[in-house]
């Protein structure tokens, strides 16, 4: 079973993600804050990642740095999660080391279509 960490203040937005990717190929658990996400990942590093790339904690930049710093035998697949398309932002995630982005609010299709295309979901 593959594991997901949404990181996210929003307890709508975890909580919407978990109810449509929760399931038997897929485990979703949630962080509230950049902190709570990275203590996760140093106890048990999922296979998926989708960061808020607007925590109040620390910068996503930062966090996703930190992740991949970690040493262990998974290395997560890593996404930003936008209210709108920033470059920027995007292209900073992207040189910290995150594969992609998905913009929110997100709907049934369009978080398992991203799912999909990281063959994280059927």
């Amino acid at each position: 079973m593959k594991r997901c960490l949404f990181v996210d203040d929003s307890s709508v937005i975890r909580k919407v993600a978990k109810r449509i990717l929760n399931g038997p190929e897929l485990s979703v658990v949630e962080a509230s804050t950049g902190a709570e996400g990275l203590d996760m990942c140093n106890y048990d590093m999922p296979d998926i990642i989708v960061v808020d790339g607007a925590l109040e904690d620390i910068s996503t930049v930062d966090f996703i740095r930190r992740v991949r710093a970690i040493h262990g035998r998974v290395k997560p697949q890593i996404v930003i999660c936008l209210t709108e398309v920033d470059i920027g932002a995007i292209m900073r995630a992207k040189r910290a080391g995150a594969q992609g982005y998905l913009l929110k609010p997100f709907n049934r299709p369009q978080l398992l279509d991203r799912f999909r295309a990281f063959d994280i979901a059927a």
